[in-house]
This record gives structure tokens, sequence and C-alpha cells, in this order.
């Protein structure tokens, strides 16, 4: 079986690749930081740096099936940017959920996300075969929209969580098209 990181999953500005340990410590600063977790939609981290850790090994160490995780880094000089990931795996509907962060604020506004997500698009519909991705993102999360709108995906509806309001959208593999300049 070939891996993850012997495929070209690679654009312009960013490359996919599997998670390392050394990630962790990059992961725990995002996932610590109010301001990111507040766009992941997701309870900020509040546990010491060494347990977090811990954590991050056994998640690399005993993978889900349904789900996989990559670390997104820049093309110029390899630094890891933020992950992206695929997770609830359905092999029946051929259907998953997509989801990104770029937690470095260097590199927003600069399309180093959407570019990953056309990465992992192109490598869910050519390699896992689906038919459809959906994600979700949050109602107020206008630049996450735009950069999903570029790549094809249209809105399909809404959704509360808690104290979150969502936007679902998708995209099928009747409306994806393969980028020439993306090849995996």
């Amino acid at each position: 079986m070939i891996s993850i990181n012997e495929m070209n999953l690679k654009g312009t500005k960013v490359r996919l690749r599997e998670k390392y340990t050394d990630d962790a410590w990059n992961d725990y600063v995002w996932r610590a930081d109010l301001e990111l977790a507040e766009l992941d939609a997701a309870p900020r981290l509040n546990i010491p740096f060494d347990q977090y850790q811990r954590i991050h090994k056994e998640d690399l160490r005993y993978p889900t099936p349904r789900s996989y995780r990559f670390a997104v880094e820049t093309i110029e000089d390899s630094t890891h940017i933020g992950n992206c990931m695929y997770y609830d795996l359905d092999t029946k509907k051929n259907q998953a959920e997509l989801g990104v962060m770029i937690g470095d604020r260097g590199y927003w506004n600069g399309g180093f996300g959407t570019e990953a997500v056309s990465l992992l698009v192109n490598y869910m519909f050519q390699h896992l075969e689906l038919d459809r991705i959906y994600l979700k993102t949050l109602d107020w999360n206008i630049r996450a929209q735009r950069a999903f709108d570029k790549i094809g995906f249209s809105k399909y509806g809404a959704s509360r969580q808690g104290k979150y309001q969502f936007i679902l959208m998708e995209l099928s593999r009747g409306e994806w098209e393969i980028p020439s300049n993306n090849e995996i």
C-alpha cells in the first residue's frame, strides 16, 4: 500500500503530509488559543502540554479507520501551518466530512487554506472514491465560506449545536473537476 507521504499531495503553496509526533507543540498551541477554538466551535484546550503530548502520540499510534488527519505545510520552507482531515467516512454512502484549520495566522488570507482543502478534496474523490464530501462552518465565518465556495462547495442547509449556528455545505463527485495542476 502506498503511504500518504509517497503521494503527490502538493500544490503551489502547500503540501499535505501525514501527522508526526513533532507536530504536537503546534497543535497544542493552536487548540489552546481562544480565537482558534472559537473558529473551530470547540472548547479551548486547557491541559498541560505533557498530557496533550501523550494523547497526541496515542492518536497517531492508533488511528481510526473512519478518519485521517493531515498536516498542512508550506512548499517554500516546510513550515507546519495547520491541519486538515476527513472524518465520519461512510463507505456505504460513499461520503465523508471534511475539516480544516490554518493555525498560523501569518498564513491567513493568502490562499493556503483554500489550496489545502482543494488538495484534500482531490485526494478524497480520487483515492477514497467518494460520491459526496460535506462540511459545516460557522454562520459568521464568511472567510471560510468564501474559500469553500471557490472550491465548488454549495450550501444545502443550516444546523445548530449549543450556542453555535452552522452553514452546511457539500460537494458531489459530479460537481467536482480535477485541476490539472493538482494531480495526486
